[in-house]
């Protein structure tokens, strides 16, 4: 997936979009339109993505946890989950927050690997330094998708980060999160991602319609 567009195909329960069938349709319209990967939340809209097109996954399951604010892909039961249905990569949230069962990142990457050695592995990252102990932890890839997401880069911008994290390790990083045009993707192309996930921008019709309403609201008021 060398330089190439993923496009993530997600929609939350409270979302019109909601549904494995559409979801497997948005995947099907992404390939049409030339996407290289497919990004996926859980099993059973894999199941039907797989069913639509023959690209890779990266696969994610979303789940809530009382004692963590981790949500992506937070404890072995969804890795396992997500092995067992066969994705190319499982990503998760690699930031430095406390995992459910108060799991820090080194041991639960540990356990993974050790248990599944063949799966490859993407860190969903929000910070230069998480980059690079994810690095050291041995996963395959760096995804920036978390970063502004968390308390402490709240104020932070993506493709600044993303250029940061080339210049300070050696894994393939893969840009993510707030790329909502095609002159973002082409830059974080250029600052030397090697390829590009966009979501909200093309599979989020709600949030499309949001962004052109508050805009056109601004000369409304004025």
């Amino acid at each position: 997936m060398t330089k190439s567009l993923i496009i993530s195909c997600q929609a939350l329960q409270d979302e019109p979009l909601h549904s494995p069938f559409i979801m497997s349709k948005m995947a099907l319209a992404a390939d049409l339109g030339g996407a290289c990967g497919i990004r996926a939340n859980s099993v059973v809209d894999i199941k039907a993505i797989k069913q639509e097109v023959n690209l890779p996954i990266l696969g994610i399951i979303k789940q809530d946890y009382e004692d963590s604010e981790v949500v992506i892909t937070p404890t072995l039961k969804e890795v396992k989950a997500l092995y067992e249905e066969g994705v190319d990569v499982i990503a998760f949230d690699a930031t430095d927050r406390i995992r459910p069962g108060n799991l820090n990142l080194e041991d639960f990457v540990s356990a993974i690997k050790e248990r599944y050695p063949d799966q490859k592995l993407m860190a969903d990252i929000s910070t230069v330094e998480e980059a690079r102990q994810a690095e050291a932890y041995g996963v395959d890839l760096i995804a920036t998708t978390l970063v502004g997401y968390t308390a402490y880069t709240k104020d932070d911008d993506p493709l600044t980060v993303l250029k940061d994290i080339v210049h300070h390790i050696r894994l393939p990083v893969i840009a993510e999160g707030n790329i909502d045009t095609p002159e973002k993707a082409q830059y974080a192309l250029e600052l030397g991602a090697e390829s590009v996930v966009v979501g909200s921008a093309v599979t989020r019709p709600q949030w499309i319609t949001e962004k052109f309403v508050k805009k056109m609201s601004e000369i409304q008021r004025g």
